[in-house]
């Protein structure tokens, strides 16, 4: 005896709408990334000591330094200070990233999406 209302494969959404649907937020997505990558993020360490310039696609555009920072002798500070600009800037390139796609995919968890 069938369940009333089985008919078939008619209980699953229709493939083809599906695929279109999916093509189409690969097309926002590839958009939306390509619009990102063009942005560019500045931070900074060391109450503007160094500063760095990235782009979305996280990579360094532009470094620039203080010459009151350059100390020949305290070099290690000066590493440190580069090393927290630049970790600053990738996670606020990675954050503005995802702000982003999360507009075309609604926040769902895709894993290696970009």
């Amino acid at each position: 005896m069938a369940k009333k209302g089985f008919k078939g494969m008619g209980g699953m959404p229709n493939m083809n709408n599906m695929m279109k649907q999916m093509q189409q937020m690969q097309k926002k997505m590839e958009e939306v990334k390509g619009k990102a990558e063009e942005q560019e993020i500045e931070t900074s360490a060391g109450g503007g000591a160094v500063v760095i310039k990235i782009n979305g696609n996280k990579e360094i555009i532009a470094v620039e330094i203080k010459p009151e920072v350059i100390d020949p002798e305290d070099a290690e500070m000066l590493q440190d200070l580069i090393m927290a600009a630049v970790n600053e800037a990738i996670r606020t390139s990675e954050e503005m990233m995802n702000k982003e796609m999360e507009k075309v995919t609604g926040k769902m968890n895709i894993p290696g999406l970009f």
